[in-house]
């Protein structure tokens, strides 16, 4: 078991040195599929968004110390074996802050809610917004439903066109200067 509220209290503040915001913090089953578990850890760069791989291993790095430092010290944190998975939120990505709300309303998203909300637990269409605490979506079936922060479980931007016209792209200067591995050896 872990505390992911005391993980993103030692989070957060690492994410916040290196100039990104925290997006979410998780305890899932590992990608890898070795039955260990995962500690996911989405960030982004305000400027873009999202995060590059140097800047997904700095926080890998700093998060690593951080946790390390706090075990030694005799805080549990993490019962058992686990990967640390840091990496951006995506293009569609999961809203978890109010700002979310706000941020990408007029895009498609997807939410699910932990208790039903005018008879649907499930809803998807184009997001409106949030205001205070009240999260409102156009529903494709239901029209516009008002759901309180609090009721959703998970939220969700859906990839549409209009949402990657929206997302910034990566720079990607300097991308021709990376070979692969199998391009090094062609070259040899």
């Amino acid at each position: 078991m872990s505390d992911l509220t005391r993980l993103e209290q030692i989070i957060e503040p690492e994410a916040k040195a290196l100039g990104f915001d925290l997006v979410r913090v998780k305890m899932m089953a590992s990608e890898a599929g070795d039955g260990d578990r995962a500690l996911q850890i989405m960030a982004e760069d305000p400027a873009t968004g999202q995060l590059v791989i140097e800047q997904c291993a700095a926080l890998s790095r700093a998060v690593s110390a951080k946790i390390d430092a706090l075990e030694e010290d005799g805080e549990v944190l993490i019962q058992g074996a686990y990967h640390l998975e840091v990496s951006s939120p995506g293009i569609d990505r999961p809203l978890t802050r109010p700002k979310d709300f706000t941020d990408w309303a007029g895009h498609e998203a997807k939410i699910a809610l932990a208790e039903k909300t005018d008879g649907h637990r499930n809803l998807r269409g184009e997001l409106i917004g949030i205001d205070g605490e009240i999260v409102s979506i156009e529903d494709k079936k239901a029209g516009r439903v008002d759901v309180p922060l609090a009721n959703i479980h998970a939220a969700k931007l859906i990839l549409t066109d209009a949402l990657i016209a929206a997302t910034q792209p990566l720079d990607t200067s300097g991308a021709e200067d990376i070979l692969e591995d199998n391009e090094e050896k062609a070259d040899d």
